[in-house]
């Protein structure tokens, strides 16, 4: 590591190296500066700069071209191999390794119930592109997996990511038809009666959602690991489930899940969309980007118009997904 302090290994100005480098490899102080969109007065002044930082001069000025001295070359060579080495990082940075497929990461939740069924959609419109969904409730590491964007349900702050809000959700009560029939869960008063299926993530809490809409609720010694499982349970006709609209609305419109009541909690939580911000740029995630906003668009148009949609007034001091 260079110490700065140390007069043997202190760097001359980086402006001025590069500007060196540029007139070299052009032999012309006018054919850098045309390259670098400056002046040639400006590339005169950087190396003139750097040949009196060095303590001796770079070039040979000639009438119509520069030669390198022999002090000049040695520091061309070095300057060449450098600047290639940064310019062969950018572009490992900024290059796609695989433009013709996206990869995605997303909770299995999400992807199971909201994502794939849609994925036809997207299919239809862009043909060449190829689609990799992982599913995992674990935090994407991009650093160790090709992924080009994850998409996340939480506050929107993870280490290293540029996030972006993708959409909001609802909360609220669902059970099979079965069930309802044969408890007469009707409306949200008559939860005190329910089996209430539990989630031991903190984002579905049927508590704090009894607290806010003014319920009582029944036994609730049923708890599950996440909400494809509270999901299941209710399709299971095992008891009264707190959904969220993402999930539940296919199976609402199908018949297959009913929901009880008219009121719907708002979380604090919210999906995002996730990735180091330079992925952000790709062509691909750009195309991916439009097309997955404009599908979340038309989910929140979906919510139901006579619904009392509330919100939680605490931030939820939990762990997000």
């Amino acid at each position: 590591m260079l110490n700065p302090t140390d007069p043997h290994k202190r760097m001359p100005p980086l402006q001025g190296l590069y500007y060196f480098y540029q007139a070299a490899h052009y032999g012309s102080f006018k054919q850098a500066a045309e390259t670098l969109h400056v002046t040639a007065a400006a590339i005169s002044q950087q190396i003139r700069l750097l040949e009196d930082w060095l303590g001796t001069p770079l070039f040979y000025r000639q009438h119509r071209k520069v030669v390198l001295t022999p002090e000049g070359q040695i520091l061309f060579e070095h300057t060449q191999k450098g600047f290639q080495q940064i310019q062969s990082g950018v572009w490992l940075i900024n290059n796609d390794p695989d433009p013709q497929r996206i990869s995605l990461s997303t909770l299995p939740s999400f992807s199971q119930h909201w994502l794939v069924p849609r994925m036809t959609s997207f299919r239809s419109e862009h043909p060449d592109l190829s689609v990799l969904i992982e599913s995992k409730n674990e935090l994407a590491d991009f650093e160790q997996s090709p992924l080009d964007l994850c998409v996340r349900y939480g506050e929107g702050c993870y280490p290293n990511l540029h996030c972006q809000w993708l959409m909001d959700d609802l909360l609220y009560p669902v059970c099979h038809p079965l069930y309802q029939a044969q408890y007469q869960i009707h409306t949200i008063h008559d939860l005190q009666r329910a089996d209430l299926i539990g989630d031991i993530w903190p984002d579905v809490d049927w508590e704090r959602w009894l607290a806010l809409v003014g319920a009582k609720g029944g036994s609730s010694s049923l708890a599950y690991d996440g909400v494809n499982y509270v999901l299941e349970g209710a399709l299971s006709v095992q008891g009264v489930a707190l959904a969220r609209h993402s999930l539940a609305q296919r199976y609402i419109e199908e018949g297959t899940l009913v929901r009880i009541g008219n009121i719907a909690v708002k979380p604090n939580f919210s999906y995002y969309l996730c990735a180091p911000e330079g992925y952000f740029k790709r062509e691909k995630v750009k195309i991916f980007n439009a097309w997955i906003r404009q599908q979340a668009a038309l989910f929140q148009q979906s919510f139901p118009a006579e619904l009392d949609i509330r919100q939680f007034d605490d931030q939820q001091s939990a762990k997000t997904k």
